[in-house]
């Protein structure tokens, strides 16, 4: 049982929670109440903003209405405005754009083509609008008078600011494809930036809107004619240069190489002079042969001239094809796309022929010599055609996309001078064979003839240009007549296109030809002299002279391609002639031979007849001493080394003879004037022979 204090205790606490929730609640009723009355109140409020709302779009809607139609009423008379101003501008145009057209673009391109602008939209507009309005044709002719302005400044631009490319410059452009560094390109300025870029933009205006190609005659006619002169200024350089040594150069901008403080020359093509030095090389070891005529011109001696001429081609090739290249560029800033390959045909044709023209004038040159038998002109195709073939893949990308016409000039012109080369090389070599023996011609001293020194010259000039020379021949299907089969490994697709080595082959073969018919030449023309021996020394010389050119010269691995004993025959041939020549002394020795002695005994008187035969024998070797001394002192030897040789072996010979022949009867009471008979000691007989071979002893 819960005691009773608790329970009231219990109770009283019930009844204070009680009489809080009911406060509570009492608290709750009221606001309720008053949140019922401001929601009413919010409500009435609400409806009546709503209504008033109302009442003010009903008066704001109509006024709305009315200012948006205002609006637009106004928006069309503005345009309408700007539209009459606007057409009655069209109007106007003519009167203020005719002081400028009047003036012309010269000094203001941007202001005048502004007004050109102007006037072309008035065009159009009274085309469109009013094509019977006078005014119509008032801008048509301010048009059209702009139009004639814009070509005139074209024309004057173009004529007052392209000028020549100056020799120098091209010699600077030309240098740089032979260094090893690769250098930044320096681009030609035919035109100066400002002025280029009014040409571009008037050039542009006359293709767009001028409707107009005639400027582009203009163009190509103005800078065919620099191009032309450029060439032209170069090969008058070269002219002018001729008097001094190798090829004047001056840089033609500020220093930019890396490895040396100014630009090196220009490098110069093989050409006669490199082989007149070896025959001058030659000539210090004793190997003259400037004496004995030939019907072949003489190599030596040659005008420079033929050499400036053929420097100034050759680099007046590169430089044409270096200032086509400058010019292509610059064509293809001011002349549309699909003009531009018609435009530089034109452009590039004058100074093509010039150098075609010259080319064939070569040609021509070199078929007269030919006949004239002046072979060292028509070396002068060598170098070219040589040069040619190098410079035809630039040649063919410069001309790639002109008319057939044009990429067929080049191609003829080298078939040209491979045909005349190869006529060259023929007639040369038929010459040398044919060259008649004329006895006023031969040396008198028996030194080396003058066909043999033409035909060594000639050949050692063919070392520069071995894959010209070889393709000459090629060209020419030579290889049937030197038997040399044509494998069809050896060549390409075109029929003038041969391997190094089927060339150098062919070239050898002719080179071995040139010799042999020089040989046999030779052998006939040494049977002009009486005297076997003076035969002898002349054939000597000139074999000798033959081996040591070909030895000092890379002609000897040449001929060896196809004839590897070539050097060892010469030796033998030599040395055969100089056995021939030792036995005219024969008619001096046979006379003290010891088998022609007589026999007697020691301490025996001799008999008259035996005293007479001894007396013969003195007087016979000391009148053909005498005379082959006599005869043989005015011959000659110019070889140093071979002289030495054959009078050394000539004097051991004669003195140990004639020594033995003394010892034996120079005691001998053969006569009662020794001194009469024994004229010569042993030492003067080899002094004697010692200034054999010497006209100055």
């Amino acid at each position: 049982m819960i005691p009773l204090q608790e329970a009231s205790a219990r109770r009283r606490e019930i009844e204070d929670k009680l009489k809080q929730e009911e406060e509570t609640l009492s608290f709750i009723r009221d606001s309720l109440e008053k949140s019922d009355q401001l929601t009413k109140n919010m409500v009435s409020i609400l409806s009546s903003f709503e209504s008033r709302l109302m009442k003010l779009e009903n008066s704001i809607i109509p006024v709305h209405k009315q200012t948006e139609n205002l609006q637009r009423l106004q928006e069309n008379v503005e345009k309408t405005l700007s539209c009459l101003d606007h057409v009655i501008s069209y109007y106007h145009v003519a009167s203020d754009t005719e002081k400028i057209i009047r003036e012309g673009p010269t000094g203001r391109l941007e202001e005048y083509l502004g007004s050109m602008a102007k006037i072309q939209k008035a065009v159009e507009y009274f085309q469109d609008n009013s094509p019977d309005s006078p005014e119509l044709n008032k801008v048509k002719l301010l048009f059209e008078r702009g139009k004639e302005s814009l070509e005139s400044e074209f024309r004057s631009l173009m004529t007052r600011h392209s000028k020549v490319v100056f020799p120098v410059l091209i010699l600077d452009l030309i240098s740089g494809e032979d260094d090893l560094e690769v250098q930044e390109e320096v681009p030609l300025e035919h035109l100066p930036e400002s002025v280029l870029q009014d040409v571009i933009r008037i050039s542009r205006w006359l293709v767009e809107y001028g409707r107009n190609q005639d400027f582009m005659n203009v163009y190509y006619q103005i800078r065919s004619s620099q191009l032309d002169r450029s060439i032209k200024g170069l090969k008058e350089h070269f002219r002018k240069s001729s008097s001094s040594s190798g090829v004047p150069y001056s840089p033609a901008v500020p220093n930019k190489r890396k490895d040396t403080p100014t630009k090196k020359p220009v490098k110069r093509p093989g050409t006669i002079r490199k082989a007149q030095n070896l025959l001058k090389q030659y000539s210090q070891h004793g190997l003259d042969g400037k004496k004995g005529g030939s019907n072949l011109i003489p190599l030596e001696g040659r005008d420079d001239m033929l050499d400036v001429e053929t420097d100034a081609y050759i680099h007046c090739v590169s430089a044409f094809v270096k200032l086509a290249q400058s010019e292509y560029q610059l064509l293809m800033d001011v002349i549309p796309e699909h003009h531009q390959k018609k435009t530089f045909d034109s452009l590039i044709q004058d100074a093509l022929d010039g150098l075609m023209l010259e080319g064939e004038n070569i040609v021509a040159a070199a078929r007269k010599a030919i006949i004239r038998h002046d072979f060292s002109a028509v070396l002068t195709v060598f170098p070219i055609l040589r040069h040619l073939k190098q410079t035809k893949p630039e040649f063919d990308q410069v001309l790639q996309g002109t008319a057939a016409s044009t990429k067929n000039k080049l191609p003829s012109l080298i078939t040209s001078m491979e045909t005349v080369g190869a006529k060259a090389l023929e007639d040369f070599a038929d010459n040398i064979k044919n060259d008649p023996d004329k006895e006023y011609n031969m040396p008198k001293d028996g030194t080396v003839h003058e066909l043999t020194s033409n035909a060594i010259l000639f050949l050692q000039q063919l070392l520069d240009f071995q894959e010209t020379a070889g393709a000459m021949l090629a060209s020419q299907v030579l290889g049937d007549t030197y038997n040399i089969p044509l494998d069809p490994r050896e060549t390409s697709s075109s029929a003038t296109s041969y391997s190094s080595e089927f060339s150098k082959r062919l070239l050898s073969t002719y080179i071995c030809k040139v010799l042999g018919n020089l040989q046999l030449n030779l052998l006939s023309k040494s049977k002009v002299y009486e005297d076997p021996a003076l035969s002898a020394i002349f054939l000597h010389n000139n074999y000798n002279y033959i081996l040591k050119a070909l030895e000092k010269s890379e002609l000897i691995q040449l001929v060896a391609v196809t004839q590897k004993t070539a050097e060892r025959s010469y030796r033998e041939h030599i040395e055969q002639q100089i056995q021939t020549y030792q036995r005219s002394w024969l008619k001096v020795t046979d006379y003290i031979a010891e088998k022609n002695l007589p026999v007697f005994q020691p301490g025996v008187k001799l008999r008259d007849k035996e005293r007479q035969m001894i007396k013969e024998r003195f007087k016979g070797f000391n009148d053909g001493l005498e005379e082959l001394c006599k005869i043989q002192k005015a011959w000659a030897i110019p070889d140093t080394e071979q002289r030495d040789k054959i009078r050394q072996a000539q004097k051991n010979i004669v003195k140990e003879t004639y020594g033995a022949f003394l010892h034996r009867y120079g005691s001998v009471p053969f006569t009662k004037n020794p001194e009469k008979y024994i004229k010569y000691r042993v030492e003067q007989v080899g002094d004697m022979i010692d200034r054999l071979f010497d006209t100055s002893a």
